[in-house]
């Protein structure tokens, strides 16, 4: 496990999110591979992110058991962590027609690493 920021461990352990448009992947797309800050488990790949306008980083899907759905306590949203250490990540939505997979991974990015 990796040592944490302040501000990472606000939003990782905590839950906390990130202002939006100002995360360092939010408009960054180059290729490789997007693991989680914490324990750097591999949770996404470049080909799976897409720019939806909404201020954080999206992806349509990801690896396959390495993120975790949790329905938030008010029943409205569902949270996404890291499968490995449960790191919070951010919410997903379904629905919104973004892409064919119709499924919007919203992360913050202070909650990732990226990797080439």
């Amino acid at each position: 496990m990796r040592e944490l920021t302040e501000e990472e461990k606000r939003v990782l352990l905590n839950k906390g999110t990130e202002a939006p448009f100002v995360g360092e992947y939010t408009d960054f797309f180059e290729e490789g591979n997007y693991h989680c800050k914490q324990c750097d488990a591999k949770l996404y790949r470049s080909s799976d992110k897409f720019h939806s306008n909404c201020g954080w980083p999206s992806f349509d899907d990801e690896i396959e058991g390495a993120v975790e759905r949790i329905i938030d306590a008010d029943g409205r949203r569902t949270e996404i962590v890291c499968a490995n250490c449960k790191g919070h990540l951010g919410h997903v939505f379904e629905g919104e027609r973004f892409t064919e997979k119709n499924t919007r991974h919203c992360v913050n990015s202070i909650s990732l690493v990226f990797r080439k």
